[in-house]
């Protein structure tokens, strides 16, 4: 990716920006479109909006959001790198060849090569924290432990190449939950997740689709119940 010449307002220091890139679930790198010449403007004030931009991939033409560009400099601010929002003509099958569905569950054609998950009823989080991993386990990722102390960014559960969270509030888990999962797992290159108690706001699922991110519902009973596509096709296919 090309770096673009940016300039810090605040202290003058001129820097070389290459915006990050980030994978579209088609497998093509996408990255936001940074607007040459634009004045970059020093973040004063947060908020979830802000945070995203809009992306085009230009090899299949889905839109996405992405984490808004930012750039800290070594004076201490922290500028907000401004994008090209997309165009309806952008990307090379915009408006020609529509993107497809961004996940096809696996239709269930043959037995689970597992034995039944057997369930244990759930009185408490400690109990769904205990079934999420054991269910991990049964679904084939190894290695699924525990953090040894609470995690800031609420990754409840480790398994090679995977990261969990486990929702045990008595309200639906929100869209913020979601992503923030995501966007952890995306720094790390592993794959995620979600288990929620409560189920999850429909925002939530809606964006859990377009991320390919597996969801499951913890009943009382103890047994993991599929809330999306990936996670249909996660318990079809395993990891």
């Amino acid at each position: 990716m090309e770096s673009v010449p940016l300039s810090c307002p605040a202290c003058g220091r001129a820097h070389a920006y290459s915006p990050p890139v980030y994978p579209c679930p088609c497998g093509a790198p996408a990255a936001p479109p940074v607007l040459r010449g634009a004045p970059v403007v020093p973040v004063t004030h947060r908020t979830w909006n802000d945070d995203w931009v809009t992306v085009r991939c230009p090899a299949c033409g889905r839109l996405d959001q992405w984490p808004q560009p930012e750039l800290c400099c070594p004076c201490g601010t922290v500028l907000r790198v401004p994008v090209r929002p997309p165009a309806p003509g952008d990307g090379p099958e915009a408006g020609t060849h529509p993107a497809g569905p961004s996940h096809i569950p696996l239709p269930r054609t043959a037995p689970a090569p597992r034995p039944a998950f057997r369930a244990v009823a759930i009185h408490g989080a400690g109990d769904a924290l205990a079934t999420a991993a054991r269910y991990l386990s049964w679904l084939g990722y190894r290695e699924v432990t525990r953090p040894p102390e609470p995690s800031p960014a609420r990754i409840d559960l480790r398994a090679t190449g995977l990261i969990a969270q486990v929702d045990t509030a008595t309200r639906p888990s929100s869209l913020r939950a979601v992503e923030c999962l995501w966007l952890n797992a995306l720094n790390t290159s592993v794959g995620s997740v979600f288990f929620s108690v409560a189920g999850y706001a429909p925002d939530a699922v809606a964006r859990a689709d377009g991320l390919g991110m597996p969801l499951f519902a913890l009943d009382p009973a103890g047994t993991p119940r599929p809330v999306n596509g990936p996670a249909d096709e996660l318990l079809s296919t395993g990891p």
